[in-house]
């Protein structure tokens, strides 16, 4: 078995990006591989990853569950590998400002002591 999945991630409903993730990866993990993705594709982009949805392509449908838990990403894995010669994972995120940066890019008032 080999432990990369081709994955593919639309970042606020964007253009797919392509990219590899390995198996043994946590939620953690994958929101942090997807935060460098994100960062490499837009330089200065400071929002992160909030939530994370993969899509299991149908014939007659396409469901989208939420990744709320490891559990969830190692079962994630599991379908795709079991269901597909050449898995490729569909994800889609939902990228948000830290308070932290929102509050930083405010500009003060003149008068502001």
């Amino acid at each position: 078995m080999d432990n990369l999945f081709k994955a593919q991630v639309r970042f606020n409903g964007g253009n797919p990006n392509l990219f590899k993730v390995r198996v043994d990866v946590t939620l953690k993990d994958l929101k942090d591989q997807l935060n460098e993705i994100n960062q490499g594709l837009n330089p200065g982009n400071t929002r992160r990853v909030e939530d994370l949805q993969y899509a299991r392509p149908d014939y007659l449908q396409s469901e989208k569950l939420m990744l709320k838990n490891d559990d969830y990403v190692r079962n994630m894995f599991s379908r795709y590998y079991k269901e597909h010669m050449f898995p490729r994972i569909e994800m889609e995120t939902t990228l948000m400002r830290s308070s932290e940066d929102i509050l930083n890019s405010l500009i003060l008032p003149y008068n502001y002591v």
